[in-house]
């Protein structure tokens, strides 16, 4: 009894080469950089305000009274970018609303998550708002057609 060591390797490697494609097809089809940069905005700007940092000893606590302000900014931001991703027709609102909600938060939420979510939301917001589904093709015509209706074009004889 004799077993292929690369037999399940072969396989393997087939299942993520299926799914890089299935994944770069997905992400051709929606504004996959503008959700991704707008998801990676709201993360610091929940982050900062909820961390309790030890410097040293001394404790940095960045809370302020604007717990509430970024809870809802963050959350809303990763909202955004997942819109961004399963509902591209949205596009245009997810990137307006990223941008107001990404200045917003830099005086509500300890600078919009010290700069981080500030710089990210702006990135995502403006690639959201340029963002162009890709074209649809047009179903194209077999040869057959295009002779056939050429020639019948030229026989009517539309001449004086």
């Amino acid at each position: 009894m004799t077993t292929n060591p690369f037999g399940r390797r072969r396989e393997l490697l087939t299942m993520a080469l299926d799914f890089r494609r299935g994944l770069r097809t997905w992400r051709g089809e929606r504004p996959f950089w503008a959700g991704l940069f707008t998801c990676t905005a709201g993360l610091p700007i929940l982050y900062w305000p909820y961390a309790n940092i030890d410097l040293g000893g001394v404790p940095l606590a960045l809370s302020t009274t604007s717990g509430v302000g970024s809870l809802a900014i963050g959350i809303l931001l990763l909202a955004l970018g997942a819109t961004l991703w399963y509902r591209p027709h949205f596009r245009v609102f997810a990137g307006c609303a990223t941008l107001l909600l990404s200045l917003i938060s830099f005086p509500v939420a300890n600078f919009g998550g010290l700069f981080l979510g500030v710089v990210s939301g702006l990135l995502g917001g403006s690639l959201a708002c340029a963002w162009m589904p890709p074209a649809a093709e047009e179903p194209s015509t077999p040869a057959n057609d295009r002779t056939t209706t050429a020639a019948t074009a030229g026989e009517g004889g539309g001449g004086t």
